[in-house]
């Protein structure tokens, strides 16, 4: 019996270290037999990745913030690896002053840059996805309960994972007509570098573990299982949903 994901190729966005979600997705995809290629945003970000992927050809350079850098990245995509079957957005940020204090204090900037990265990138990677998915082929991003729940410090970034829940569903109707699937998973609060930015995050993850079935908190390697599900044809009826991998939390 083979694996899951035998003989697709799947990008993965978003990789920062080994306590990545991004990571514990492509780490997941690989052993379920899937290329994994990998996108990173600048030089500072590629020696961080390059640690962790043995093969360079697999890196792509692409800032999802300009529309330049993604439709270079794209092309080159398309170029060297021809068609994908899935692309796992993982890619999310907000000012770290942001994320302290009351919600009422974000500046307009700090509001925009919050939406653009986190939200509205889901609709930029799904416009220049289109053209290099197979039929069918899957698109995940990653969201949180802080979208549905005013979690203390979690402020715009709550904001922008609500956008991006909206978006899945939005994208699901329309990219349907492509063969493309688009669903999100909601993760419990793992250690990753982009928790460490919301103040007082240890108290965040404390209160998250308590609140688990079990008492033990949601692994990297649990929520890419859930991934690897997604990309697969098991998942083909899963459409336009938020998928929650975080031991209950939610149920509370």
């Amino acid at each position: 019996m083979g694996n899951l994901l035998d003989g697709k190729k799947i990008l993965v966005m978003g990789v920062a270290n080994k306590r990545s979600i991004a990571w514990g997705c492509a780490s997941q995809l690989e052993k379920q037999g899937a290329t994994v290629i990998y996108t990173y945003q600048n030089e500072r970000m590629k020696k961080s990745v390059k640690r962790l992927v043995d093969d360079e050809n697999l890196l792509i350079e692409c800032d999802v913030a300009t529309d330049e850098s993604m439709d270079k990245a794209f092309t080159e995509i398309k170029e060297r690896f021809g068609k994908l079957d899935g692309i796992v957005h993982a890619i999310a940020y907000a000012n770290k002053e942001e994320l302290d204090g009351d919600v009422q204090n974000t500046s307009r900037e700090g509001y925009a840059v919050a939406q653009n990265i986190s939200s509205y990138s889901l609709l930029a990677v799904a416009r220049y996805g289109k053209e290099i998915l197979n039929d069918p082929a899957s698109i995940v991003t990653l969201t949180y309960f802080g979208s549905e729940r005013a979690i203390p410090n979690y402020n715009v970034m709550g904001v922008a994972k609500a956008a991006l829940e909206a978006n899945v569903r939005y994208l699901a109707r329309d990219m349907g007509q492509y063969g493309v699937r688009v669903n999100a998973i909601s993760a419990g609060a793992v250690k990753t570098l982009a928790v460490t930015g919301v103040k007082d995050h240890s108290s965040l993850l404390s209160e998250s573990e308590s609140r688990t079935v079990d008492g033990n908190s949601v692994t990297t390697t649990e929520i890419g299982g859930a991934c690897a599900f997604l990309m697969s044809d098991l998942a083909t009826g899963v459409v336009g949903d938020t998928i929650y991998v975080d031991k209950g939390v939610h149920l509370i």
